[in-house]
């Protein structure tokens, strides 16, 4: 069914979320489905990250204003670091999603022959809510990082469902 592959530990599934700078939409995102996997009691089983496609915020926290927004609704984003995409993350995740088309594009160019998990975009699982895209908050106002939240809940409860079929779990 699905191929193991590298993790930090051999019985996980790992699941990857990305953006530019690793900011603002993927720790959010890390974070939100990270909240809804521990809720579902499925912790133990999973391994959830996150990475930007450039290493300009390297090392540095989330956006403020990400921590701020997030913090209201229940989630932490305070002990995240910004981090690289790196070819090792091929074989430590089985699901890597990206934020937007530009994001799956370089991704895409990334991705060694012969990857063996999932590429695509973490909107894509609620296609019901016609976009494709999170939008990049950063240079906009307080309803950007809220419009993030509303899309990486709706989108989190639909990959958790679609993982804890796929893999079994329980």
């Amino acid at each position: 069914m699905w191929k193991r592959l590298k993790g930090p530990a051999e019985t996980q599934i790992g699941v990857l979320f990305v953006c530019m700078g690793n900011i603002c939409r993927s720790p959010t995102a890390e974070s939100v489905f990270r909240k809804h996997v521990l809720l579902a009691g499925f912790s133990d089983q999973l391994f959830i990250d996150s990475a930007g496609i450039g290493d300009w915020h390297a090392g540095e926290p989330p956006d403020s204003r990400a921590v701020t927004h997030a913090r209201r609704r229940g989630y932490d984003l305070s002990a995240l670091r910004a981090r690289q995409v790196v070819l090792d993350d091929f074989t430590r995740f089985h699901w890597i999603f990206a934020m937007d088309q530009h994001n799956l594009r370089d991704l895409k160019a990334l991705s060694p022959p012969g990857f063996g998990g999932h590429l695509g975009l973490f909107l894509d699982l609620v296609p019901e809510i016609g976009r494709r895209d999170v939008p990049d908050p950063y240079f906009g106002g307080p309803a950007g990082f809220e419009t993030v939240l509303d899309l990486t809940e709706r989108a989190s409860e639909a990959l958790l469902a679609r993982i804890s079929v796929l893999h079994q779990l329980r």
